[in-house]
């Protein structure tokens, strides 16, 4: 049992965060209360916290918007797209890293580490300039490849740690069974790399589904090739904006990350948490 002088000694981190918490998740409900408040309430001088009367009208404008169902199908290819390549690449790269001695080994991964770092803003115009010079812009393909770079180190230095987590003897055994060692790693490492898979695949979809800035420089004139954060931004016109829809869409836009986190919250947990033990 826990003393009443360790229970006191808790109340100032415990009081910091509830308050870091409510912090983080008041931008969140105030999104959410606006979806579904009255026109006349979102522009009261008298802001509520609770809305007094509730309306789906902004739904109802966000869904019926044009393009809503194309850039949604959009946004879900070039996720899921980038998730998928990022893994496969990935996958292969940790195992040759945690499993393989050869020469380059930490060259490589102090470039992966490096690149990791590098701030992906900065490489908007070189990667504009590529692309047109490829004649690959206005392109669903080239975001794909765009969001697999910035996806693909990190990754790496996840899956990477996990692997080195799992005892090789396990691969060894299944070796002496007659496996190949693709075919020990497939059924032995493999499954026990779930975890990891997961957690890497919930950063990839959350960091590609959320870009709006390659998303909105790479796709210029063709306009169905769009995704749904840029797809937001249509809410606001020379006329003002229409916080209403914008604040539906937003919610509706953000339901499912939110989703997937929730299903995958237990194995995204002990993958970075195993991710993170060894490097």
């Amino acid at each position: 049992m826990t003393s009443p002088h360790f229970r006191i000694r808790r109340i100032p981190l415990n009081a910091a965060a509830v308050v870091t918490v409510a912090v983080c998740l008041f931008p969140v409900y105030w999104m959410i209360s606006t979806a579904f408040k009255p026109s006349r309430d979102i522009q009261s001088d008298e802001p509520r916290l609770v809305p007094y009367t509730w309306t789906l009208d902004h739904f109802r404008r966000a869904v019926e918007a044009d393009g809503f169902g194309l850039f949604w199908r959009n946004s879900v290819l070039v996720t899921l797209g980038a998730v998928l390549l990022s893994l496969v690449v990935a996958l292969g790269a940790s195992f040759a890293v945690a499993r393989l001695r050869w020469k380059g080994r930490r060259q490589f991964m102090l470039l992966v580490f490096v690149a990791q770092m590098a701030p992906w803003e900065s490489l908007i115009i070189p990667i504009y300039i590529i692309s047109r010079d490829t004649d690959m812009l206005d392109r669903l393909p080239t975001l794909t490849l765009v969001y697999f770079m910035i996806t693909l180190p990190f990754t790496i230095v996840v899956l990477r740690g996990f692997l080195a987590t799992i005892p090789p003897e396990l691969e060894e055994a299944a070796q002496v069974d007659g496996c190949t060692r693709t075919g020990a790693f497939v059924r032995v490492a493999l499954p026990l790399l779930a975890p990891g898979l997961m957690a890497t695949s919930l950063f990839g979809f959350i960091t590609a589904w959320n870009e709006f800035a390659y998303a909105n420089f790479l796709i210029i004139k063709q306009q169905d090739n769009r995704t749904l954060p840029v797809w937001l931004s249509s809410f606001q016109n020379t006329f003002g904006t229409d916080w209403g829809a914008t604040m539906a869409a937003s919610t509706l836009f953000a339901l499912p990350a939110l989703v997937i986190f929730l299903v995958l919250q237990r194995h995204v947990t002990s993958g970075f948490a195993a991710g993170a033990v060894k490097g």
